[in-house]
Order: structure tokens, then sequence, then C-alpha cells
């Protein structure tokens, strides 16, 4: 079975030019407690000038392994080293 996310594939979503401009892989994915999904590299020490917000649709034609963490609770992130390693879902937040 495919899993995919509840959400509209139409929702707004946020990530960083870094992401959109295939510079970073995404690394982490935050899926807050309003429902609200962010979707980072590794930068640090971001501007809110580096901050985009795209649709959930278009960060999934980036990255497909995120359908494999789209049921994560809300208030809860996810994980991985590389974009070979495995997501980990930290629920603990």
């Amino acid at each position: 079975m495919i899993k995919k996310f509840n959400e509209n594939y139409n929702t707004a979503v946020i990530t960083t030019r870094f992401v959109l401009e295939r510079k970073s892989p995404i690394l982490f994915v935050f899926h807050f407690s309003d429902g609200a999904w962010q979707f980072s590299g590794s930068e640090k020490n971001l501007s809110d000038d580096d901050y985009r917000v795209v649709s959930l649709g278009e960060i999934i034609e980036i990255d497909n392994s995120l359908l494999e963490i789209s049921d994560m609770p809300m208030g809860s992130e996810a994980r991985r080293l590389n974009p070979q390693s495995p997501w980990r879902i930290n629920t603990e937040n």
C-alpha cells in the first residue's frame, strides 16, 4: 500500500530556497501541532529570506521518500543523516 498525506497536495508548506534550488537534500521534517509542515536541509543560521512557501505536491516531487513519513503525527519531527538513510520519527516534542 502506498502511503500518502492526508492533506491536499495543493496545501502550502514551508521549505528553504536551498531545497528548492536542489542545493540541499531534505533531512528534517516538522509536522507542527497546528498541522503545518516544514521541510529543510542541514543549513544553519537561516534568515527569513531563506524560507519559501510551496505546495506539498512540489515537495513530494523533489523527494518522494517523504511519502514514507506522511502519516507522522502532528507535533512530531523526522530526521535522517542523508538521502540514503531511513527516516527516524521523534514524537517527543
